[in-house]
């Protein structure tokens, strides 16, 4: 318990600021990551709707079978 303490003692400001930036720099770079992963979610979904939409008639009519 006692070298618990003694290692965060030994610890600097400096040392502490690194460490938190560091953690927030891999966060935001999850986050980046994620938000990228999504917005290729949403244009897949998105050029799926007008592919679909170009196979229609452009007069509005509905397709003779």
């Amino acid at each position: 318990m006692k070298d618990n303490h003694d290692k965060a003692a030994g610890k600097t400001g400096a040392d502490v600021k690194d460490s938190r930036r560091d953690r927030l720099k891999l966060a935001l770079r999850e986050n980046l990551k994620r938000r990228k992963s999504q917005a290729r979610g949403r244009s897949d979904v998105a050029s799926s709707e007008t592919a679909d939409a170009s196979l229609d008639d452009a007069s509005g009519e509905k397709p003779r079978q």
